[in-house]
């Protein structure tokens, strides 16, 4: 009988052991840190529009006296200010979050009244485009959730249609201006893998040396700041 006792409590012990560790056994595993989320690379096709606007610069002209111009950005007036942008994002590895565009942005500006009668001139302005196309470096910051902020740096050519009216002649044509380089910085809400929409700032400084009637050239460099929104399609 006490060998009976025994042998249960033995077996009781037992079986309360093995129930213990088996509940005790998940609280005592570490817990796994949340996996990061995977940069998904590929192609993307962004279309935008927005606010643009230029500060005052100088102006050289080679058969004149310069001046100083004031610029109007007029960003909604026909043609538009806009832009399109061709970007591929590396996947995985050392490039993981990062990317190249390709971007051609429809920016203008307009001479303004006090401008052209210190100058005496009809028209000056860039209407029909400065037409920048930059080649830039992006960066995505891999944060979890939807909102992904990001920032980029570019060089490219500027490609203006010149527009001078003055006493001696007209000029209206489009030539190769010089050099533009780009600074971006923005935010991007992801709907899906393929659809997101974005804000940012997009600044240019573009250095522009172009003929004018008459055989003279007129220089100018031009700071362009624009805030832009539109939306991107990842194929």
């Amino acid at each position: 009988m006490r060998k009976l006792l025994s042998l249960s409590l033995i077996s009781f012990a037992l079986a309360s052991g093995v129930s213990y560790a088996a509940d005790v056994a998940p609280a005592a595993a570490p817990l796994s840190p949340p996996a990061a989320e995977p940069s998904i690379g590929g192609w993307e096709l962004s279309v935008y529009g927005g606010f643009q606007t230029a500060p005052h610069s100088s102006v050289d002209v080679s058969d004149g006296p310069d001046f100083t111009a004031g610029w109007e950005g007029k960003s909604f007036a026909s043609p538009p200010y806009y832009g399109i942008r061709g970007t591929y994002w590396f996947e995985g590895g050392a490039l993981s979050n990062w990317g190249v565009s390709l971007d051609y942005t429809h920016t203008k500006v307009y001479a303004d009244d006090s401008t052209l009668a210190k100058a005496g001139w009809d028209v000056f302005e860039f209407t029909d485009g400065l037409n920048l196309l930059t080649l830039n470096a992006l960066y995505k910051f891999p944060l979890e959730g939807k909102w992904k902020p990001y920032v980029g740096v570019g060089v490219g050519i500027n490609v203006p249609h010149v527009e001078v009216t003055r006493p001696s002649g007209r000029t209206f044509d489009y030539q190769l201006g010089g050099a533009t380089v780009q600074a971006q910085a923005g935010i991007r809400y992801e709907f899906t893998e393929n659809w997101s929409a974005f804000a940012e700032y997009k600044g240019n400084y573009s250095w522009i040396n172009v003929d004018i009637d008459s055989g003279a050239s007129l220089k100018t460099n031009i700071l362009t700041n624009a805030i832009n929104f539109g939306v991107n399609y990842k194929f």
